[in-house]
């Protein structure tokens, strides 16, 4: 039997920094360059609506959702299996038209097919001369559910199908958005992840994601990366002046779930021993001041956390006596 030759290893302290750049930003905070993910959410939580928002703020180079913005604006490609292509001009035309842009100065191309099934060899061929000839900085396809005939809940088959999509993003070096649904009894936010739609593979598979949660009038985003901070989740509306497009509220009814999420960071924070001011822990969570405090004032109630010099600091736990060391104090043998 022939003998394998070694898998090549080298130093850690020997790889080169422009060999393997750190990854940077396609939208601060929101999506990473080249990195693939999903916007999940339920039925009609505004998830196509994010999308061309993105792509919108991606061909123009203005802020995603006013708030975000684009570091490396390029041209985009969107393929929406559910929409008739007049349907999302219309969108993206009010979306532009909120921002002050023309249409017609978007580098913003439809993808017009009757099918798109990316685990047919034939159309995910066809997919690559596309990206070939228009070089996007990024593809978004809705939903998956329509873009495959595989059983979504076999890893085996979704890893295959993902796999490709990697492939694709890495050959030509672009940021892809697949939409997805959440399960009806999805996980408490926090867990999106873990309430996608089908294998856990897909979840795993995203450097960024994005889910959108109703909460009554509004809407609840949140944000997970592979490798960096998420920023704190945010709250959004489906305006309808100047034109219908998403936007933040500012000071919005983030609900109670929040805080609590923010006073578990502070807690996890607060755990290396140091004490740490108000201001500090708003920069390294990158949360609201408001957000903030409403989790300190819980920690405080609960008594996990009290002020000290320097901040705030964890309170230490009370032991909890013996019984026999109580015995022993009262006198009884």
């Amino acid at each position: 039997m022939t003998r394998a030759e070694p898998l090549v290893v080298v130093s850690a302290a020997a790889v080169e920094l422009e060999a393997a750049p750190r990854p940077g930003w396609l939208v601060e905070g929101l999506w990473a360059a080249e990195g693939v993910g999903v916007i999940g959410g339920a039925p009609k939580c505004c998830k196509t609506w994010l999308a061309l928002d993105l792509a919108v703020s991606v061909a123009s180079g203005t802020d995603a959702l006013g708030r975000f913005p684009v570091a490396t604006p390029g041209p985009v490609l969107v393929y929406g299996a559910e929409d008739a292509p007049v349907r999302l001009r219309d969108r993206i035309e009010a979306i532009a038209q909120a921002r002050g842009l023309a249409l017609a100065d978007l580098d913003l191309g439809l993808i017009v097919a009757e099918t798109l099934r990316l685990d047919a060899e034939q159309d995910l061929a066809r997919l690559r001369a596309t990206l070939e000839a228009r070089r996007p900085r990024l593809l978004i396809l809705d939903p998956l559910v329509r873009l495959h005939r595989i059983d979504e809940n076999s890893a085996g088959e979704m890893s295959a199908l993902l796999g490709a999509l990697r492939a694709l993003q890495r050959q030509h070096h672009l940021a892809l958005v697949l939409v997805h649904h959440l399960r009806k009894n999805g996980a408490r936010r926090g867990q999106d992840g873990q309430s996608l739609r089908g294998s856990g593979d897909l979840h795993a598979w995203g450097d960024s994601n994005l889910y959108l949660r109703r909460r009554e009038r509004h809407l609840l985003l949140s944000v997970e990366h592979r490798s960096a901070p998420s920023p704190p989740p945010s709250t959004l509306e489906l305006a309808e002046e100047p034109a219908v497009h998403l936007r933040v509220v500012e000071g919005g009814p983030v609900d109670a779930e929040v805080a609590l999420d923010t006073a578990d960071r502070i807690v996890a924070l607060l755990s290396a021993g140091a004490p740490m001011s108000r201001e500090a822990m708003r920069a390294a969570l990158h949360a609201r001041n408001t957000t903030i405090g409403e989790a300190l004032v819980r920690l405080r109630a609960a008594d996990r956390v009290e002020r000290c010099e320097g901040g705030f600091r964890l309170r230490e736990a009370i032991p909890v006596p013996h019984p026999r060391d109580e015995r022993e104090r009262n006198g009884a043998p």
